[in-house]
């Protein structure tokens, strides 16, 4: 296992084997059996390439209102428990005793993508943000703290887990593309991608 340092993110390559990688899906299946897969719109009314949901008391959500984090998924149900397994991916690479209130589960096809953004709804940017590839490879783009200026990309593999914490932790980051069939652990191809973050 590698950690790469790029603008302030620290990229864990390979630090989930292939039968973690397993006990990942294995887990997050059976929240979204509980909290399925949307696909929500943005503020300006066009929907998003991604289809999501959450566990922890508090999922990531976004319509016409805006971007905020919420108590239930759109079904009215509380968002499941974030899995143990999910858990200890943070407790390894952070260290810290304070744990997330929110894993985003965000499921990227092939042509979905993600624009440049900050994770900036959280109450203390303190807090690191710890996300975890599963899948496909995504072409994760990495700017700056403000928005223009020059990027730097990155493949994540299934099994790279990325730390946003310290400086890098306003960075604008993005997914441009997907590598379609790069991986086999899941059945219908695709990448999933989970965010831990700190929400209060």
């Amino acid at each position: 296992m590698t950690v790469l340092r790029v603008r302030g993110f620290e990229i864990h390559k390979g630090l989930l084997d292939v039968s973690a990688q397993e006990a990942l899906v294995d887990a997050i299946r059976g929240v979204v059996s509980v909290a399925p897969l949307f696909q929500p719109d943005t503020p300006y009314g066009k929907p998003m390439s991604v289809r999501m949901s959450a566990a922890g008391t508090y999922g990531w959500f976004s319509d016409r209102k805006g971007y905020r984090y919420v108590r239930a998924h759109p079904n009215g149900r509380p968002w499941p428990a974030i899995p143990d397994n999910v858990l200890a991916i943070w407790d390894q690479v952070t260290g810290l005793e304070r744990r997330p209130e929110c894993c985003l589960i965000n499921y990227y096809s092939d042509g979905a993508r993600m624009g440049l953004h900050q994770d900036r709804d959280e109450a203390d940017f303190k807090w690191p943000v710890v996300s975890v590839s599963l899948g496909d490879e995504g072409l994760f783009r990495i700017g700056n703290t403000t928005k223009g200026g020059k990027t730097e990309s990155i493949w994540l593999q299934s099994g790279d887990v990325v730390v946003m914490g310290g400086a890098a932790r306003l960075t604008y980051h993005g997914v441009d593309r997907i590598k379609a069939g790069s991986s086999t652990l899941l059945p219908k191809g695709g990448r999933i991608n989970l965010t831990l973050r700190v929400v209060e």
